[in-house]
């Protein structure tokens, strides 16, 4: 049990995260996803969460387990093709996860997703929460776009959820 991320989980007010991701943040990064989406036939879904409840920390849950649970709650692993990604943030860790479906296998690899990920937490680091999702909107869509070829369906939402 890390005693620094408990607290600094329990501090985490779901607010903090509206603030970060208030409507105008919100609609921009559903527009990116939109826009990204023309592009190539993915499905990508953005799940933010504020922080982890205390059950969890106390379980160690770490935020590429949580982002597993997502994937499956949200359903993104629900596509014609096995082609869902999942970007999912936890605010109170600055973590961002990604997990593509099984129609990615042997076509991107685990190292792309991450350095993707790294990418965005730099970004988050360096201040607008908006523009480190759209940059990683984007550089997710340039790599799904390489193997999924663009598509006239949009099997899931594009609102971002807040979890």
């Amino acid at each position: 049990m890390n005693f620094a991320r408990l607290t600094r989980h329990i501090f985490m007010p779901r607010r903090s995260l509206r603030r970060s991701f208030d409507e105008a943040a919100l609609n921009a990064i559903e527009k990116a996803i939109t826009d990204t989406e023309k592009t190539h036939g993915g499905e990508v879904r953005i799940a933010l969460e504020a922080s982890l409840d205390p059950a969890e920390l106390f379980r160690d849950i770490t935020p590429r387990q949580r982002a597993l649970q997502a994937f499956s709650h949200l359903g993104v692993w629900d596509t014609e093709l096995n082609n869902g990604v999942l970007i999912y943030v936890l605010w109170a860790d600055r973590d961002v996860e990604i997990v593509a479906d099984r129609g990615f296998n042997g076509r991107i690899s685990a190292q792309e997703w991450s350095d993707v990920c790294h990418r965005m937490e730099q970004l988050f680091s360096q201040g607008s929460a908006a523009s480190a999702m759209i940059a990683g909107i984007q550089a997710a869509g340039a790599l799904i776009s390489r193997h999924f070829p663009a598509a006239d369906r949009n099997e899931l939402p594009d609102r971002p959820t807040l979890l």
